[in-house]
Order: structure tokens, then sequence, then C-alpha cells
């Protein structure tokens, strides 16, 4: 696994996500006592938890990256 780790992870910063070819710019808006995130994409304003977008496992190119 390349990038940062989950506890390094920072509400209020923005973050790159790649899993599987996709490519995911969030901002974390909350840290969950359970461990999880509640993220908004940066482009389509949506709101989820981290955990939904690495439900279906973590690939080989895996990486998560803060973006200035």
């Amino acid at each position: 696994m390349k990038g940062l780790a989950f506890d390094v992870l920072r509400t209020g910063k923005k973050y790159r996500l790649i899993n599987y070819g996709e490519i995911h710019d969030f901002t974390i808006e909350n840290i969950r006592a359970d461990g999880d995130f509640d993220v908004k994409d940066l482009y389509t304003l949506e709101t989820y938890r981290l955990k939904d977008l690495i439900r279906y496992g973590k690939g080989k190119d895996f990486e998560i990256r803060e973006l200035e």
C-alpha cells in the first residue's frame, strides 16, 4: 500500500483515493467513532462514507494522497 494510512487523515483536508483505476477526490467532513470517515466529493458534492469506496477490497493500485 502506497500513500497515507487511515490514521493520519484529518478533518477539513482534501485527499485523492485511487483504487482499481478509479480516482476519487474528497474532503474529510467527520471522523466517526467506529473508525470510518464521512467524506464529501469535491466535484459532485455528494457525501458518503470512506468505507463505501473500499467495500470491495483494495486493488494493487490502492493509494491515498493529500491534495494541496
